[in-house]
């Protein structure tokens, strides 16, 4: 099947044309077709950790299915993820240390983290451990809008770094971590607030509390 692919930005300029066609097996995924035009255009590859996927008016993820005449955008990290920017679902443990020293900057007046902590019970019941499950493309999707949400409402945020656990996680282990730099503190309190408060309605991540005399799934995450 043939599928059409639109380029934007860098990309766009790299090749010279801001539009091309790949021939895919039926069934084909996003994945699929970057593939195939990183092997037709190798100078696009060392791009493809930051590169987002559309199709029509939706962000899609390197696994979805391609139907014949589909039109594939290929984006470079938006206007407002800059360089620094982190979003990433993740299964090492997290260090705020760490994501702090990755959101600092020079023009930064402020620096504030978010640490999400699994807590040893909920409504009075004992929690033994937890386990958190995602959906990580789109998650990783959704975090980098946030983080665009966060730019537009606060002009002061300099850099933004979110990342989510998955697996195993035991009590007093960081499920969550956010950090936000801004030029003055109180856009970096505020928008840091916010990104929690919007990650937890918007972002596919699950949990699944493991309990004495049982266990129950919550989501997207709730408390």
């Amino acid at each position: 099947m043939r599928v059409r692919v639109r380029l934007f930005a860098r990309y766009r300029e790299a090749l010279g044309r801001d539009r091309l066609e790949v021939d895919l097996p039926e069934g084909g995924t996003v994945e699929c077709a970057w593939s195939a035009i990183a092997d037709r255009h190798p100078e696009l590859a060392p791009y493809r950790p930051y590169t987002l996927f559309a199709v029509g008016q939706d962000y899609v993820s390197p696994d979805h299915r391609l139907r014949p005449d589909d039109e594939l955008c290929l984006f470079p990290p938006v206007s407002g993820g800059a360089a620094g920017d982190i979003y990433r679902v993740v299964t090492e443990p997290l260090s705020p240390d760490s994501i702090a020293a990755e959101v600092d900057e020079p023009g930064a007046g402020g620096i504030v983290n978010f640490s999400g902590v699994v807590r040893n019970e909920t409504g009075g019941r004992p929690v033994k451990f937890l386990e958190y499950e995602a959906h990580a493309p789109m998650a990783e999707v959704k975090m980098r809008e946030i983080g665009e949400s966060l730019r537009a409402r606060w002009s002061g945020v300099k850099r933004v770094a979110m990342l989510h656990r998955i697996g195993r996680l035991e009590i007093g282990e960081a499920s969550v971590l956010i950090a936000v730099s801004a030029a003055h503190r109180g856009d970096a309190f505020e928008a840091c607030r916010y990104a929690i408060d919007t990650l937890k309605r918007t972002v596919p991540v699950w949990k699944k509390e493991h309990f004495e005399d049982g266990e129950v799934w919550v989501g997207l995450q709730g408390g």
